[in-house]
């Protein structure tokens, strides 16, 4: 036998023996925990109907036990119908693709009033390098969570006299002290070792003064679990020098959107980093940085989009739903794909569309 076929061989036998592995921990649901779950799907514009249509395809595949509940709503409607989100109170869980913001004009965000009007005050991306995507930086796996219901976005503008704007940004002790206590539970509950708070209270004392004050009161609560501190514009310094030394980092909204930017970067993209937002009720999942990027036409003309971070992101929504195996499958065909380097869109280094990596993940399929 030659070199390669030991290799080949080798290789099965390790495939083999992860799958006994991970037969040998099961999950133990309650009766009735397999029954179908409804989820309200928003395709989103721009490569929004590409990608969730990926998602779509492999679930069918995966005979996933979900349904889903589509509606049409795109960003430049003035609000989010009030079917959609009775919708989305009904199933507790959606997943959307990204809804255009118009820049300037006074129209606001579809996406920041979905996640008010639902109370979704988490915001969570997941950065890590995938093995197979070469990257600038290795060993990066960063829990990126921000505070989604206030800060900057708390869209209070108005303009005092003509060519003056007053934009006011608004901190509570709450809302503060419940995105810190998501981001040290995050830790606890998934083995992280550092929690990171990330402000800028040297210049807004008393706002990002009141953020790190609530931080400081959650830490104490969990000793097993390290605090730190770091001033914003040294974090993103960091973040693109040694961004390895970052575990959980939980920052006000605005912070949070230019911190997990910059981390989906650095470890590979925007295109590949899963992502939600979740409150006490309901959970949206998308992609998990530049959520309302919806591409370039080109990419929806050629059908080129990139729809992994959407596949990963669906991942964590089955994890959420409380089907692990599911995601377990998904998570590695996904895996596979990208670390086999056959299929990958332009945003990869490759020149693939949507539907031959979709169709690459469901071969992969176990």
């Amino acid at each position: 036998m030659g070199v390669r076929g030991k290799v080949r061989m080798s290789v099965s036998v390790m495939k083999a023996a992860m799958r006994e592995m991970r037969r040998s921990v099961t999950y133990m649901p309650r009766p009735g925990d397999g029954a179908p779950r409804g989820v309200t799907l928003i395709p989103g514009d721009g490569i929004g109907p590409l990608v969730t249509n990926a998602v779509e395809q492999v679930m069918e595949a995966m005979h996933a036990p979900l349904y889903f509940e589509k509606y049409e709503v795109h960003g430049d409607m003035r609000r989010v119908p009030e079917e959609v989100l009775d919708s989305i109170r009904k199933n507790k869980v959606c997943l959307k693709g990204g809804l255009r913001t118009p820049v300037g004009g006074g129209v606001s965000s579809l996406n920041v009033q979905l996640r008010k009007d639902l109370d979704l005050y988490a915001s969570l991306v997941n950065c890590f390098n995938l093995p197979g995507l070469p990257t600038r930086h290795d060993n990066v796996d960063i829990v990126v969570i921000r505070e989604n219901t206030e800060g900057e976005y708390s869209g209070l503008e108005h303009e005092v006299v003509p060519g003056v704007v007053e934009s006011l940004k608004v901190m509570s002790k709450f809302c503060s002290e419940r995105i810190a206590k998501y981001a040290f539970e995050y830790a606890y509950l998934n083995n992280r070792k550092k929690v990171t708070a990330v402000h800028k209270a040297n210049i807004m004392k008393l706002a990002d003064g009141l953020f790190l004050e609530s931080c400081r009161q959650v830490a104490t609560k969990y000793p097993g679990i390290k605090y730190n501190e770091i001033i914003v514009d040294n974090c993103c310094m960091q973040l693109v020098s040694k961004p390895e030394q970052f575990d959980v980092m939980v920052t006000p909204n605005l912070y949070g959107n230019l911190v997990a930017n910059t981390a989906a970067g650095i470890a590979g993209g925007t295109g590949v980093m899963p992502g939600g937002n979740v409150g006490a009720d309901h959970a949206v999942f998308e992609q998990g940085a530049s959520a309302g990027n919806v591409g370039k036409e080109k990419q929806v003309e050629q059908k080129k989009a990139n729809p992994v971070a959407l596949l990963l992101s669906s991942a964590m929504m089955l994890r959420h739903l409380q089907f692990p195996s599911f995601a377990d499958r998904l998570e590695t065909a996904v895996k596979r794909v990208i670390s086999e380097g056959k299929y990958m869109t332009k945003d990869l280094g490759g020149d693939s569309s949507t539907q031959q990596v979709v169709d690459a993940v469901i071969a992969n399929l176990d």
